[in-house]
């Protein structure tokens, strides 16, 4: 069964109290996604691989820690993904970054793909799976499953707001997937929209209301 993380963090939920708020605009949203995507990314890693590497310092030399292979990868669902890319990439500045499109059918709420593109060697890496929200769930099942056609094994899914019907989709159909939560929400309204939510986290980001 999926592990789910719920971010309990104060900074986390404070930052995202505010990009909550009708009146935060396109600008201060963008900002606050990258820096929760950040703050998040820290406590996703926590449980890297690491090895011991000896090295010299100006004094003498000594033995550290280094990440075991360093192969990442940040896989963002478009479009809406892309808000939390530059703010995981200042954590982990050498992974590697595909994209999936995908947009939700407003009638079916189904998820469409219309692109696809990772790095050559996805299959040998740990993938870090983004998008602002997972709502039905949908998008994020149908990303991650593309993911595992291709032959990526390690994959991890990050979302800062997140219904419980989302959940147990993920749940669902990719146990084997550890899910990082900003903040869990009541439920779904008629539309498919989180609720108390946020709105359209990619009208929001890129001011296309």
């Amino acid at each position: 069964m999926s592990e789910v993380y719920i971010m309990d963090h104060p900074l986390i939920q404070h930052k995202i109290g505010i990009i909550r708020r009708v009146e935060t605009g396109s600008k201060d949203f963008r900002q606050i996604i990258s820096e929760i995507a950040m703050l998040m990314c820290y406590e996703a890693t926590r449980d890297l691989q690491v090895s011991d590497v000896e090295i010299e310092t100006p004094i003498c030399k000594t033995v550290v820690k280094e990440l075991r292979g360093k192969k990442l990868a940040i896989v963002p669902i478009l479009r809406a993904g892309l808000g939390m890319v530059d703010g995981m990439l200042n954590m982990i500045p050498a992974a590697k970054v595909g994209h999936i499109g995908l947009y939700r059918d407003p009638k079916t709420l189904t998820p469409v793909e219309y692109y696809c593109k990772l790095p050559e060697d996805s299959s040998e890496r740990e993938v870090f799976v983004v998008d602002p929200m997972l709502a039905t769930g949908g998008s994020s099942v149908a990303a991650i499953q593309m993911l595992k056609e291709k032959g990526v094994k390690k994959i991890r899914f990050m979302c800062i707001i997140a219904a419980p019907e989302g959940i147990e989709q993920m749940k669902l159909h990719h146990p084997d997937v550890a899910i990082y939560v900003g903040g869990l929400d009541e439920r779904l309204n008629e539309h498919g929209y989180i609720v108390p939510g946020l709105g359209d986290a990619g009208d929001r980001i890129f001011g296309t209301k």
